[in-house]
This record gives structure tokens, sequence and C-alpha cells, in this order.
């Protein structure tokens, strides 16, 4: 293989991670955070940087280390709890949650604003025809959105980022508006979940780096890192000029709760004040193209995960098509919905997965099957009680007890516990090798 070759391969699989990883979600909470956060909206930036990016390519690496078997992370814990955590990750991922927003949010941010009367139903099915054109071959979906789809989104997020840097909305003089701006951060990048999704997209990193030609581990867990960097360096970018463009116009907010904001309405206020009203066209265009290359990233890692855990008795080609329209309907419910049903089921299935992929990432060194059962059943708990504690639901039993766990404030109250579980584990006798 090339150099250059394996160069130019891991800025395309780089810009198609970059894309993947970006949807709507990415594009309004680093700019929330910045209204939040104010003269201090470089430290929010860099906790937001940490919890969101800093997890996303760590479970790219994870998986790359299992050659992108998804199965093979989650196998560590058992069989059942394996195939139970792994079918409702990638079921949430797939057509039940994640890729139904996708259309949801487009058609909502996107269309809404410029074509009051046009169909949800009609443009659902455009979207995910759109979608199941550009997923039915696996083999082709890192490239059509590397080389073709990322730019195009990379140049109008720019546009819109630059503009705002040569001509600011107002100077940034408000004090930040939370306690720990930087704790703040570490929150809404927590809450972006990219995690999850950088399990699913990394089968299909790897299923690309395949029909390339890479054959070797170490050879695709060079090149992952490297397409890791290149994604790594255009999300801080772009997130640390969203970030800037909600602390300049902070001042307009100042006696507005935070809880009163919208945070999608203030990302159509900003480019409506940067731009006018090409502005509305600007946006439409930046949330398809970011949702879009999601949905295609999400859709054929559901398929090719399921393919696989079926052992080809469901065939790719079919598992895309249900998913297209099976998220067709469900993205008729609209985002508020989705986003309502989804919260609680990702936040229980989301520290048990991270625990898994840092784990993962020492797998050579962990020589008892005991430390990954420990640990992710532990996180796994921790996340049922802090959910029920947050629905209000069995606080007769002591469940309030997670708000007084470490780091409880910042998302991270599974943490010590895990850790504690992990040690344990280590000291139970096992036959088992890792």
């Amino acid at each position: 293989m090339k150099t250059k070759d394996m160069t130019r391969d891991a800025i395309v699989i780089g810009f198609a991670l970059f894309a993947m990883f970006f949807g709507a979600g990415n594009l309004i909470f680093p700019t929330f955070l910045g209204l939040e956060s104010g003269i201090s909206w470089s430290s929010g930036l860099f906790g937001f940087v940490l919890a969101d990016v800093g997890l996303a390519i760590l479970s790219i690496i994870a998986a790359a280390k299992c050659n992108g078997d998804v199965s093979e992370i989650f196998g560590k814990v058992g069989k059942k709890l394996s195939i139970i955590l792994g079918a409702v990750i990638m079921v949430c991922l797939g057509p039940l949650l994640a890729i139904p927003r996708t259309a949801a949010t487009t058609y909502e941010m996107g269309i809404v604003p410029i074509f009051k009367g046009f169909s949800p139903v009609v443009f659902s099915i455009i979207f995910f025809a759109i979608t199941l054109v550009l997923s039915i071959k696996p083999s082709r979906v890192i490239d059509i959105i590397g080389q073709f789809l990322t730019p195009m989104l990379l140049i109008t997020l720019l546009l819109l980022i630059l503009v705002g840097i040569i001509n600011p909305i107002d100077s940034i003089s408000i004090a930040p508006r939370v306690e720990s701006i930087f704790a703040e951060g570490v929150i809404q990048g927590y809450q972006t979940m990219d995690a999850l999704g950088a399990i699913a997209l990394s089968t299909v990193v790897i299923t690309t780096l395949s029909n390339k030609g890479y054959k070797g581990i170490k050879e695709k867990i060079k090149l992952t890192l490297k397409a890791s960097i290149v994604a790594s360096i255009g999300l801080v970018l772009v997130y640390g000029g969203l970030t800037y463009l909600g602390a300049t116009i902070s001042n307009q907010y100042a006696n507005i709760p935070l809880g009163e904001i919208s945070q999608t309405a203030l990302i159509v206020h900003i480019t409506d004040i940067l731009l006018g009203k090409p502005g509305k066209i600007l946006l439409a265009i930046i949330i398809g193209l970011a949702c879009l290359t999601t949905a295609i990233g999400l859709t054929s890692a559901t398929a090719q995960y399921f393919s696989k855990v079926s052992k080809g008795k469901w065939k790719y080609r079919d598992i895309v098509i249900f998913v297209c329209v099976f998220s067709s309907i469900v993205a008729n419910f609209g985002v508020s919905t989705i986003i309502k049903f989804s919260a609680p089921i990702l936040s229980v299935i989301y520290p048990p997965t991270v625990t898994l992929v840092i784990l993962t990432l020492f797998k050579e060194k962990i020589k008892n099957n005991y430390v990954f059962i420990f640990s992710t059943y532990t996180a796994l708990f921790i996340s049922v009680l802090t959910v029920l504690n947050n629905m209000g639901i069995g606080s007769s039993i002591g469940v309030p007890i997670v708000t007084e766990l470490p780091f409880a404030n910042l998302g991270f109250n599974w943490i010590v516990p895990v850790i504690v579980a992990g040690i344990m584990g280590n000291f139970i006798k096992t036959n088992t090798k890792i």
C-alpha cells in the first residue's frame, strides 16, 4: 500500500467520520454552550470537546482493535447481555430513534422555515429515498460521504462561522451563567452520546478499509487513528466556531432565563442576524447535509451489524430497505416525541457501553473476564437507578443516593462504582483468559 494512498484514504475516511458524527444536535449544543459561557466560552469548549470528541474517538479505536466486530466488544460480558446490549444500541441508533430524528430535525429546522406548507410525509419519503440510494452499497458509503457530502457540509458551516468571526454580532462581555462552565461543557458533550454512534459507525469504517485492501489489524488501527485525527481537527474547529458564535449573541439573551431559550431557535436567530433571509437557505443546507450524512452512516452500520449477527440470513440490502421504510414512518412523530422517548433508553445503555469501550482499549492487559462483567453490570445498575431517579420513580427505596455519588454533577456518577467493581472482579478466580 503506497503512502500517498494511505494518506488519501485517511483524509477521505476522516472527512466521512466528521460528517457522520456531526448531526443537528452537534450544531445546537455548542452554540447554546457559547451563549451560557459568555467570556469563558473557550473553557466550556474544552470540556465539550473532551467529552464529545474524546469519547467518540476512543470508541472508534476500540472497535478497530476488534476489527470492527461490535459483538466482540459486547461479548466480554457474556453472550446474553452482549446480544441484548448490542441489539438495543443498534435498534436505538437505527430505525427506532436516531435515524428517524435526522429526518424530523431536517424537516422542522430546514424545511418548515422556508416551505411552511410542505408535507412532512412527503419530505420523509424523499429524505429516506436519498438515504436508501446512497446506503445500498456498503463499500461506497464512506467514499460518497467523504468525497462529496462532507466538503459541501464543511463549506456551508465555515461560511456561517467566518461571517460571524469577521462581523461579530456583538462584543463578548457577559460572565458565565452557570457555576462551572467547564463542567457544563463536559455535561453537554457527554449528552451528545456520540460514543454510541462511533461504535456503530466503526463497522462501516472497517468494512471500507477491508474493501480498500487493508487486511491486518495493526494496519487498520493505524489508518483508523489517522482518520480519527482528521475528523477530530474538523470537529474541534467547527465546535470552536459555533461556540464563539453563541458567545457573541450572549448579550442579547442576558435577561432571559436559560430554561426559556430554545436551542433550535437560537441557531436560527444567529443565522438570520448574520446572513438575513439567505441564512435560512444556508441553515437548511447545513442541517440537511449534517442529518443526511448521519442517516446514511447509521443506516449502513445498522444493516451491517444485523447482517453479521444473523450470519448472512438477513441480507444487507433488505435491512437497509427496512430501516429506511420504518424510519420514514417514525420520523413523522416529530423531534420532541422522538427525543422524549429516546432519552431514558439511551441514558441507560450509554454508561455500560462507554465502560466496555474503555476496557476494550486495554483488553490485552486484562486477564480476567470478571473485570468486564463486574464493571459493565455495575455501570448498567447505576444508570438504571439514575434514570429512575430522574423520572421521580423509586424514591422510597433510596434511589436518590445516585445523586450523592462522586461526579454526579457531571453525569459521571457511575465512574467510581465501576472502578471499584472492576478491581473486585480482578480478584475473582477464573480460568478464562481474555
